[in-house]
């Protein structure tokens, strides 16, 4: 008789680390953030939106905090700015 394979079971805190750094990654090679206006992002804007949402109420782990402040961070290296303002 073969054994079945377990499958591994993900925690929130591996399935919020993981989607972290598809976002990173998406970053990183798009120099942009998830857009609104691209369907095939979206579950990246709302995972940015719901944790931005999270942080200002307070209720973001202190180590979770610091690591979406980073990528905060990282993504407002390449915010344009209006030069006809």
């Amino acid at each position: 008789m073969k054994k079945k394979a377990k499958k591994k079971v993900s925690t929130r805190e591996d399935i919020w680390n993981t989607r972290c750094d598809e976002i990173w990654q998406f970053i990183k090679k798009n120099h942009r953030g998830p857009s609104r206006h691209h369907p095939e992002e979206h579950q990246l804007l709302n995972w940015m939106k719901f944790n931005r949402k999270t942080l200002n109420k307070g209720k973001m782990p202190e180590h979770r905090k610091i690591k979406f402040q980073k990528l905060t961070e990282y993504l407002h290296t390449y915010h344009s700015i209006n030069q006809y303002i």
